[in-house]
């Protein structure tokens, strides 16, 4: 069973932080931070919808987005903006796009 899973590509795509950027620049793109509410404080993308990925609420909060526009997603590190974007993914958004690496290897600035 677990070679069922193994080479499965993800319906979303990864993105290096350069090809995120020059993403970001289509119109109608919506950006997605998924991470906690003190975190997205910190320090975020602009522009930037903040709808956390752990909480309870997730699948019923992003269920209000348009999912045919463009999706960008990201996290601290990728991993958790991996796990929002295969759920977006699953339920129906058509383009979705994960930066790899999160905030931690975004080379611009954020803003709070």
């Amino acid at each position: 069973m677990l070679n069922f899973f193994q080479g499965a590509t993800p319906a979303y795509k990864n993105l290096t932080p350069a090809q995120f950027s020059a993403a970001l620049r289509q119109p109608g793109a919506v950006l997605l931070d998924v991470r906690r509410p003190d975190e997205f404080a910190g320090g975020h993308l602009p522009g930037a919808v903040n709808i956390d990925v752990t909480a309870p609420d997730f699948a019923q909060r992003v269920a209000a987005l348009d999912k045919t526009k463009p999706t960008y997603v990201y996290c601290r590190s990728g991993a958790r903006s991996a796990n929002a974007a295969g759920q977006l993914t699953k339920s129906g958004f058509a383009h979705v796009s994960n930066l790899l690496g999160g905030v931690l290897d975004w080379p611009e600035k954020l803003v709070r």
